[in-house]
């Protein structure tokens, strides 16, 4: 599961229709696929969440192998055409993926034993023009 943490904060964001409703639906993972590389800007506001890698945390220096647990980084960029929106835009995504992840549940998602959260600075694109966010999740997640 923790090669694939990414989907569960897609699948996270998704389960928030007032969020789809303010990004226009426009969650992506990875990337935006672009069908034509002389294609305007893509539409704001959008999501995309990557994967950011891992590394295995060993238990023991006794234990040559893998341990239990993954430290997984997963981003959020959240993008938007002015800083208001940006900012409320950025607390929904941040509330949505706290709740998704500490409902009660029995799923995949009870692999994420725990996250730990920062953002970065908020950056103007003068080109696009839009402003955007990187949100960090640094997750404690079982490798099964």
């Amino acid at each position: 599961m923790s090669l694939a943490t990414d989907s569960l904060f897609i699948a996270a964001l998704a389960s928030n229709s007032d969020l789809m409703q303010q990004v226009s639906s426009r969650l992506y993972s990875t990337a935006i696929p672009l069908p034509d590389e002389e294609a305007d800007n893509v539409p704001v506001p959008y999501l995309i969440v990557t994967f950011d890698g891992l590394t295995n945390e060993q238990p023991t220096k006794d234990d040559p192998f893998e341990g239990e647990t993954d430290s997984v980084q997963v981003s959020v960029e959240v993008t938007a055409k002015n800083r208001e929106q940006l900012a409320d835009i950025t607390q929904m995504v941040r509330d949505t993926i706290h709740d998704y992840f500490t409902e009660d549940v029995d799923d995949d998602r009870t692999a994420l034993q725990y996250y730990q959260f920062s953002a970065e600075r908020v950056t103007y694109d003068a080109d696009k023009p839009c402003y955007w966010q990187v949100l960090r999740y640094e997750c404690n997640v079982i490798n099964q």
